[in-house]
């Protein structure tokens, strides 16, 4: 492909920690040489794992990827709640961690599978008149958020070594790990907050070998790996099952 020639596909990206979704779109957009990029569904700084670019005429089925459940790995360290329920925020309280079962943090996480409202964190992207929740929660401001219906379609923890629970979760669009992780902590009785986190897939995309590209590749403008990477329109498509 010609540096001119306006690029149409998906691009995954293997996000790495410390760096929001909006800096991974700038660095393509210089490596690319490309200005029609967008990114679907915001990862933290903090978080790692699949972010999906969407380039050119692809940008139009932006709303349509970002629909798409996804599935997230992550761990929890129990009690300590923060002011941005991860590991990024002030800590608020800590609580001594009970011995707890397998079977009673098991209980916890079940209590929030299935349908289920989630109040949104006031660390969000989530605007109030037109600014976004994150810089009203920088001024001290907290305002009050409307629940907002998700889903978890399955669970898996994955490993218990307290303080700290490794989990797996399939959810929906919308969904806040983080306060997934806070609310377990809540209904255990001890707090929590979410330690790590990394996005496995969305929808029908998964980081394989060869289809995805790493922040480093497009830092370094390595194009040509990157390039190899893009899914066409039309395999998307064929994905997707259109």
């Amino acid at each position: 492909m010609k540096s001119e020639e306006q690029i149409s596909g998906v691009l995954l990206i293997d996000k790495e920690p410390d760096m929001t979704s909006h800096d991974v779109v700038a660095v393509a957009r210089r490596c690319l040489n490309q200005k029609k990029i967008g990114h679907c569904g915001t990862l933290d700084p903090m978080a790692t794992g699949m972010l999906i670019l969407v380039l050119g005429n692809a940008t139009r089925i932006q709303d349509l990827l970002m629909a798409e459940d996804k599935e997230y790995t992550g761990t929890l360290t129990l009690g300590a709640t923060t002011s941005t329920q991860d590991k990024e925020g002030e800590i608020l309280e800590t609580k001594t961690v009970p011995e707890f079962t397998p079977d009673q943090i098991k209980a916890a996480f079940e209590a929030f599978q299935g349908d289920l409202y989630q109040l949104p964190p006031m660390v969000s992207a989530i605007k109030k008149d037109g600014v976004p929740l994150y810089k009203l929660a920088r001024q001290g401001k907290e305002i009050e958020r409307e629940p907002r219906f998700v889903r978890v379609y399955d669970f898996e923890i994955t490993r218990i070594a307290l303080p700290e629970v490794d989990f797996r979760v399939v959810c929906s669009k919308g969904f806040y790990v983080r306060t997934y992780a806070h609310d377990i902590g809540q209904k255990l009785g001890c707090g929590a907050h979410l330690s790590a986190l990394r996005r496995t897939r969305s929808g029908h995309f998964k980081l394989l070998p060869g289809k995805f590209a790493s922040f480093e590749d497009l830092k370094q403008g390595r194009r040509d790996i990157v390039e190899s990477s893009i899914y066409s329109l039309y395999e998307v498509s064929k994905m997707r099952g259109a």
